[in-house]
């Protein structure tokens, strides 16, 4: 009898311990979030049919951890000119007149224990789809990619990370 209980208990044991490791392993996966947002902007739009480049808007990804959402006044820079008038464009523009921030909600989350640097990954020149997806061709954005660990590695082996000297310990994106 104590030999079937203790089996039970190492099946029970094994079993939340898989269950464990695979919630751990996919910590900050949201595949597919994409919330409303205060302002439906559209990516494809802007960055597909009007072929704007993501860094006009995200200007801060070249030097900086964070990519960074444009202040309004960035998007006043064309919709200022343009004669165009949507119920979202008026949106935008009172945020402005009124001196509103407007509370966009973020779609890329990573956990707290992690750092990533856009401006790492931009400088060497890795496409904002790789890890994004194809936001030029998405109306509300989306979370595509999983943004696991185990998928991060995967595109730093592809892309031969760690082959030329540079470090690949757990600090360089853990701490």
């Amino acid at each position: 009898m104590l030999r079937f209980a203790l089996v039970g208990s190492l099946v029970t044991g094994a079993a939340l311990g898989a269950f464990a490791i695979r919630a751990v392993s996919r910590v900050g996966s949201n595949q597919g979030y994409s919330p409303r947002q205060p302002i439906e902007f559209s990516h494809r739009l802007h960055a597909g049919e009007s072929q704007i480049p993501c860094l006009y808007c995200h200007y801060a990804a070249t030097r900086s951890p964070h990519a960074g959402i444009p202040a309004a006044s960035v998007c006043m820079n064309c919709h200022g000119l343009l004669t165009t008038q949507t119920a979202e464009i008026q949106k935008l523009k009172e945020s402005v007149l009124q001196q509103r921030p407007i509370r966009w909600v973020k779609v890329h989350n990573l956990p707290d224990l992690v750092h990533f640097d856009h401006g790492q990954h931009v400088r060497a020149s890795v496409a904002c789809q790789a890890c994004h997806g194809p936001v030029e061709h998405m109306v509300r954005v989306q979370q595509r990619m999983p943004l696991t660990m185990g998928w991060c590695l995967s595109c730093h082996e592809a892309r031969g990370v760690g082959e030329r000297g540079q470090r690949t310990d757990c600090v360089r994106c853990h701490y």
